[in-house]
């Protein structure tokens, strides 16, 4: 934690803003050259380390253009997912982290490429081998590690499965854990060595982010006592708060109201409420206004 605010106030005025927004010009760049030149990208761009090390140096970059998926609706899914949750991420860490995260994830594949390639060329005898490594340069993983950072954040988020069905965050990220567990040792059993390689990274990558961005510390008994007031004060605040309103022709007392819009649980069952810890006082915003309101402090009230 310690080392990622160091990073950050030294190296956060670089960070890029709305950088979903730039891979998904990228994809769509790949995705359009796919369909120009199905061969090309395999041929000249892709992550083949044993071409980077005869002089194709800028396969270290250009990788990143391979789309996530030849099919147009598809891909089309696939970017619509990558922006949401892209951006939500860049709200919630802010640009910096977010840039950490995912920039991390590429130098990740391409570390474990050269690892992989380095591996297999000394079982091989020694010499540079042309084996293919493009299986572990692949951003899918990396995308997909995107969703598991979003869980661990909001795990009680909900999502629409097909667009249809409604199901808890963590739920979901339960089973594309063991989905992803499952495909690694189908990969590694069929000896499709890369791809396996790519999921164990780019999770590696997760968790390493994950563990580092947690506070641990020792909490004395005292510290102890002061969260369970804390808590206990939040929670009687939110029922002498006021939060009554008119629901079918009657006053109710909700749970939570955002000190924004005035919505509450009643309004939509799907609205998540959290308390900002910056603002002087008990206020409670809904999900479209904790991250965009304006901090409320003591001389302003």
């Amino acid at each position: 934690m310690k080392l990622i605010n160091k990073l950050e106030r030294k190296f956060g005025r670089y960070a890029i803003y709305n950088l979903m927004m730039y891979m998904i010009v990228i994809y769509i760049a790949g995705f359009i050259l796919d369909l120009i030149a199905p061969t090309f990208y395999q041929r000249f761009l892709s992550l083949e380390v044993y071409y980077v090390l005869h002089g194709q140096v800028w396969r270290l970059v250009t990788f990143i253009l391979q789309p996530p998926s030849t099919n147009l609706l598809f891909f089309a899914i696939e970017l619509l997912l990558y922006y949401s949750i892209g951006i939500s991420l860049e709200r919630m860490w802010g640009a910096f982290r977010f840039n950490l995260y995912y920039f991390s994830g590429l130098v990740f594949q391409i570390l474990a490429a050269f690892l992989y390639y380095g591996i297999v060329c000394a079982i091989g005898g020694g010499g540079l081998l042309p084996v293919t490594t493009a299986g572990v340069g692949s951003l899918y993983y990396v995308n997909r590690s995107m969703f598991l950072a979003y869980i661990a954040m909001v795990p009680d988020a909900e999502f629409r499965l097909y667009f249809v069905l409604p199901i808890k965050a963590k739920w979901l990220g339960i089973f594309y854990g063991i989905f992803m567990a499952y495909d690694v040792i189908s990969l590694f059993a069929h000896g499709y060595y890369p791809l396996a390689i790519s999921i164990i990274v780019s999770v590696a990558n997760f968790l390493i982010f994950f563990f580092m961005t947690r506070n641990y510390h020792k909490i004395s008994p005292s510290e102890y006592k002061r969260r369970a007031t804390f808590r206990k004060k939040m929670n009687d605040a939110k029922w002498d708060s006021g939060n009554i309103v008119e629901f079918r022709g009657r006053n109710v007392i909700t749970r939570h109201k955002c000190a924004i819009c005035g919505r509450t649980e009643l309004d939509d069952d799907s609205l998540e409420f959290r308390f900002c810890s910056k603002c002087d006082g008990n206020y409670e915003y809904c999900s479209d206004h904790l991250y965009t309101h304006t901090h409320v402090k003591k001389e302003d009230k």
